[in-house]
């Protein structure tokens, strides 16, 4: 069985002695009440839950998976149990407005609670995100009506919420699809169609489900133009609040999958079923947007989260695990060999895997933070500013927390050698549960496409110059720091880097078609490697600033330097193959693949 105990105080050092979160976030409309006291009390709670509930149910969730009968889908044994008391412990409604029950929390606090559950339970944790999801699009886009019919018990965790957007000929060109809204004369739609790969469309852990669904009018026009986004609760909701009849929709079958087994995915069958609008005709896919923003981070932090459960798990075993000797001659000279993180290449391993995890955790909550700024912020422009910033950081967190999660469950499960790839030690369930994250929620490519070929060219570059004005600023004020320059040095070379390989790419990109698309995927890693070494930087500067724990210090200096000497080098290659240009991907015949 995997190890994990929740890394309160790594994430502690982060909220408040990195980015001083409690000074920023109480100062904003709403979050008053939202100091550092309340967000560690908030902290501690979900620990408690994660590590005595979520985490013992996670393999044995695996195992069994989900059953599908006639039309209904039962999950493991305990997720019912579980989830009753994640939902009971308001959990659900942690950002939701409190008007409609929610706690009226940040999303920056929301952000290190979905990360510890992640850890614990990967499966588990994604049916509430995606009722947060749900939340947040009715929330922004919902009549009167709709919110007080569907919101307080979605923020309750009694109704399950989740979005519809795939189908069987249409997947990330959602411009395809075809299901049908027809308008009827109270005012629904009939919706007709089918939909594929619906995590949480159907299950018998809560007593109803509301789904967005994207679908066409009669009137609609061609292409991604034309898609308009429809309520469609599996039970109808009566004037006074109950439940009425079945709508007229069913899961046809669910999906046996490699990973994630606990968490269900369907195909749903919409046979003239009734539904409402929500927001206006034809602009559905800018609607869904309002939570597809939130779960791309959201699903950026599930591959943190399997990341950190694998380190955890891999650093035990190699402290336990007795198996030759150290280089330099026996480490336990009593014992018949020494514990296999005497070797190199073990501490290669976890160096590698905890300096991407406690970068990416550091720059996930830096986003965050600029999340509630865009959306409290009383100044425009210190919204805007904020908004730009989480736009540009938004494909580079989702798509590094993932592709990286993906790499440290490897990493990690190469530690355990053979033992790894047995089920007992679960580490192989981490590798295949976190796998469908560089998928979801938008492939790594098309995050990497939407850096390249939209990000960057906005207004000139407006975002990139907000994000580098960030860290320029970083580095003015660590200038002559004698004891940052081994730091701040590799961070300035790379962001120079960085800034000469944009501009060959913004000019390159105007000369060959296939520019942008060949260099996107090497160029996000590039510039999420230096972001990376931006949130070392800043996690450095806290940690020599913390005189009180002399032993907290030397540890992050030394996974620092590892990273720094280690890991942010690889932009030397990454550079050369951006600049390779597409010629070598496309001079190959098609016939002779």
């Amino acid at each position: 069985m995997t190890v994990y105990s929740v890394p309160l105080r790594e994430m502690r050092f982060v909220l408040h002695d990195v980015f001083r979160a409690a000074d920023t976030l109480t100062a904003l409309p709403g979050f008053s009440d939202s100091t550092a006291d309340l967000m560690d009390a908030v902290l501690d709670e979900c620990a408690k839950l994660c590590e005595g509930v979520l985490l013992p149910i996670n393999q044995s969730g695996d195992q069994e998976g989900c059953s599908f009968k006639d039309g209904k889908v039962t999950l493991p044994k305990g997720f019912t149990e579980a989830y009753k008391q994640y939902a009971e412990g308001g959990w659900c409604g942690l950002t939701a407005e409190p008007e409609f029950g929610g706690q009226g929390l940040p999303e920056t606090l929301d952000y290190l609670v979905n990360e510890m559950i992640g850890s614990a339970n990967l499966s588990l944790g994604l049916y509430p995100s995606l009722t947060q999801g749900t939340i947040l699009a009715l929330t922004a886009l919902g009549t009167a009506e709709q919110k007080s019919a569907y919101l307080p018990k979605m923020v309750s965790g009694a109704w399950q919420g989740c979005m519809c957007l795939t189908e069987p000929h249409a997947g990330s060109d959602l411009g395809l699809l075809r299901t049908k809204a027809v308008p009827n004369a109270d005012g629904s739609y009939s919706i007709t169609g089918t939909k594929i790969f619906i995590s949480a469309g159907e299950h018998d852990m809560t007593e109803n489900h509301v789904h967005l669904v994207l679908a066409r009018l009669p009137d609609a026009p061609e292409g991604s133009r034309g898609i308009s986004m429809f309520i469609v609760p599996k039970y109808l909701v009566n004037a006074d609040g109950s439940l009425g009849a079945r709508n007229a929709f069913s899961a046809g079958s669910i999906e046996h999958k490699m990973g994630m087994k606990a968490s269900v995915t369907c195909v749903m069958n919409y046979d003239g079923a009734k539904g409402w609008l929500l927001g206006q005709a034809h602009k559905g896919l800018a609607g869904m947007f309002v939570m597809m923003n939130k779960e791309r981070l959201f699903v950026g932090s599930q591959g943190i989260s399997v990341a950190e459960t694998a380190y955890q798990s891999a650093a035990t075993y190699a402290k336990d695990r007795i198996q030759g000797r150290a280089a330099t001659g026996p480490a336990n000279p009593d014992k018949p060999a020494d514990a296999i993180i005497v070797h190199p290449d073990i501490r290669a391993r976890l160096l590698f895997s905890r300096s991407i995890v406690e970068a990416v955790r550091a720059l996930s909550v830096w986003t965050h933070i600029n999340v509630d700024i865009s959306h409290k912020h009383p100044d425009a422009a210190r919204r805007q500013h904020a908004d730009d910033l989480v736009g540009l950081m938004t494909p580079i967190v989702k798509a590094c927390g993932t592709g990286y999660g993906s790499e440290v469950a490897n990493t990690c499960l190469q530690v355990f050698g053979g033992h790894g790839y047995i089920r007992e030690h679960g580490m192989e369930q981490l590798v295949r549960d976190v796998r469908i994250t560089e998928i979801y929620e938008g492939t790594n490519t098309i995050q990497a496409l939407d850096l390249v070929g939209r990000k960057l060219g906005i207004e000139g570059g407006r975002l990139f110059k907000a994000w580098i004005s960030e860290v320029e600023s970083s580095l003015k004020r660590l200038e002559g720091r004698n004891d940052m320059g081994e730091f701040t040095g590799p961070l300035k070379d790379a962001v120079a880097r960085l800034q000469a390989l944009t501009m060959w790419l913004t000019e390159e990109g105007k000369k060959d078609p296939n520019g942008r698309g060949a260099a996107a995927n090497d160029y996000l890693r590039f510039f999420g490697l230096t972001v990376f070494a931006w949130m070392w930087v800043l996690m450095i500067e806290a940690a020599l600033a913390k005189t009180d724990d002399a032993a907290f210090t030397a540890t992050k200096l030394a996974v620092g330097r590892y990273y720094m000497q280690r890991v942010l080098p690889q932009i030397a290659s990454l550079d050369a193959v951006v600049r390779a240009g597409s010629t070598s991907i496309m001079a190959l015949a098609e016939g002779a693949f």
